[in-house]
């Protein structure tokens, strides 16, 4: 017996910006769940900035979406057939099978949830990767101090929102973010309690965090690149650290970019620049889950979701957030 869904694939690698061109929706029949797997009717699919890249050909640090294919990413939603005695039919779980309707899924790359803890969706931001990646950059990767100087870019995002709480709940003496409308810089001042914002469209980088960030940053979280990796290195502290997370500012650029202008400071000050990938670093996910979740409970993690309704509307979202139109995390609510 078969089982007919709606995916969405690839239709076409773009070429700068995606268009709606480059995607098609796709009605298709997925067999019966085999021995060790689960039939799971999605309900929230995540859409995140990396997708991006995985629409473009060539070696990766994950493969790229294929031609014809559907899309792939996280999602939640219900077991409705199981063949696995680990899952039963009603469980909510977590797993990498997004842009469809429903999925088979092997069970080894499902995780249950408890939806008692927090709602299903959280499990794909603040307590999912989107939290983990924060957690990681600046646990891991920046080593961040008790009475470090903070600034994270995009720190209206779903990423960027989390390592701005965190760094206060870690003991961040200070920490700037940057956002692109007024509306995003008085969420960071007055619900995240960020110590200063700025809107980036307001002028240079470099010029706002002087205002800012008079005494200079010890650590920078970087979710943009460009003019903000740039500005940052200009201020800089001695062996300061820098966690390079994404460049947003760039991902749809069909030209050769071109690296910050002042990229021997990092020589001079002694910076540590180093990239990082949050599948790397999952021996981390059981310290983030425990510290995020006690975090949440007292009220000192809190997060923002931005919903688009179906399916049809998944690469609406896909292109919004490359707007700068979400709130943190992006979500797509599944009907059925």
């Amino acid at each position: 017996m078969t089982f007919v869904t709606r995916e969405i694939q690839l239709a076409s690698r773009p070429a700068g910006w995606p268009t709606h061109d480059n995607f098609r929706m796709v009605a298709t029949e997925l067999p019966e769940p085999g021995p060790g797997q689960l039939l799971v009717r999605n309900t929230v699919m995540s859409v995140d900035p990396y997708m991006r890249g995985r629409m473009n050909a060539g070696k990766s640090y994950v493969p790229p979406f294929a031609i014809d294919a559907p899309l792939e990413g996280g999602a939640v939603g219900e077991v409705i057939k199981s063949s696995d005695d680990a899952f039963a039919v009603g469980d909510m779980v977590v797993h990498d099978y997004g842009w469809r309707e429903h999925a088979v899924v092997d069970a080894v790359r499902a995780t249950s949830i408890d939806t008692g803890r927090a709602p299903a969706s959280a499990y794909l931001g603040v307590l999912g990767m989107t939290g983990l990646t924060a957690y990681t950059g600046l646990v891991r990767v920046a080593e961040l101090e008790p009475g470090d100087i903070v600034f994270v870019s995009g720190a209206a995002g779903a990423v960027g929102s989390a390592v701005g709480q965190i760094a206060q709940n870690l003991g961040a003496a200070r920490v700037i973010g940057s956002a692109g409308s007024p509306e995003k810089v008085r969420y960071l001042l007055d619900e995240l309690g960020f110590d200063a914002a700025f809107d980036y469209h307001d002028g240079p980088v470099v010029e706002q965090l002087a205002r800012h960030a008079p005494d200079g940053i010890d650590v920078y979280f970087d979710n943009v690149g460009g003019k903000h990796l740039e500005g940052a290195l200009t201020h800089m502290r001695d062996f300061g650290r820098l966690a390079l997370c994404g460049s947003i500012a760039s991902y749809n650029d069909d030209s050769a970019i071109h690296g910050p202008r002042n990229l021997g400071l990092a020589i001079v000050r002694r910076l540590k620049l180093q990239g990082f990938i949050v599948y790397d670093n999952d021996d981390l996910a059981g310290e983030f889950q425990a510290r995020a979740a006690e975090w949440l409970a007292n009220g000192r993690l809190t997060y923002q979701e931005t919903y688009v309704d179906g399916l049809d509307h998944a690469v609406d979202a896909l292109l919004d957030v490359f707007r700068g139109a979400n709130l943190g995390k992006m979500l797509v609510r599944l009907a059925h």
